[in-house]
């Protein structure tokens, strides 16, 4: 997957940039927080011969990342496992029954800024397309992507992004780091979601890759 653009991205990406910005350094850089822990589902199914994976838009009646695209998730609750958590939040956001999910592995746990948890994206599988629907104070649309329409010309780009004065890689003050997007499904996936996405792909495909956020 290939596209650098050496520029920041323009206000299309809202005012989240900032936010990003230091959510990519913390990640990148391995700082370790005291972070609430949280789960995701990445929920695969097969249609028409091709994989696919559910994603939401965040309402913009919460608290943190309104509007932006994500996998079904939020908090842990006293005493779960993430795979609880997973399930639980993707009955509640879109309604998908939890004894249909067939969860297989978990990817990198990573950390989020703006809403102070630790991550983890738990990846499942659907026997087909499922019934769904959105808890309006949390979910504004839900839409699913083939992960082989990701890997299309001109759906991903890498910018590479740096700050004065920030730590990065290797701890050296100013170095850029890698920030990723996709075009998809009408929307513009980055942050957290774009980064679990490059590694389910890279997973799938059998492509090299550091996963340690």
């Amino acid at each position: 997957m290939r596209g650098v653009i050496e520029s920041h991205p323009t206000n299309d990406v809202g005012t989240t940039v900032d936010r990003e910005i230091a959510e990519s350094i913390r990640s990148i850089s391995g700082i370790t927080i005291d972070a609430n822990p949280a789960a995701v589902l990445v929920c695969l199914f097969e249609e028409g011969g091709e994989a696919r994976v559910i994603l939401t838009v965040r309402s913009s009646r919460l608290r943190s990342h309104q509007g932006e695209v994500a996998f079904p998730g939020g908090r842990l609750d006293a005493g779960e496992s993430v795979d609880e958590g997973a399930r639980r939040e993707a009955h509640e956001e879109i309604r998908l029954d939890p004894a249909s999910v067939e969860i297989i592995g978990q990817l990198a746990a990573m950390p989020t800024v703006s809403s102070n948890t630790m991550m983890t994206p738990v990846v499942a599988v659907l026997a087909g397309r499922p019934t769904l629907f959105a808890e309006p104070d949390e979910v504004a649309r839900i839409f699913d992507v083939a992960l082989s329409e990701l890997l299309e010309e001109g759906v991903f780009v890498e910018e590479w992004w740096s700050v004065p004065g920030r730590p990065v890689l290797g701890g050296s003050p100013g170095s850029e780091f890698p920030v990723w997007f996709f075009h998809s499904g009408g929307e513009i996936i980055w942050g957290a979601t774009a980064r679990v996405l490059v590694e389910l792909l890279c997973l799938t495909l059998g492509l090299p890759g550091s996963f340690s956020w």
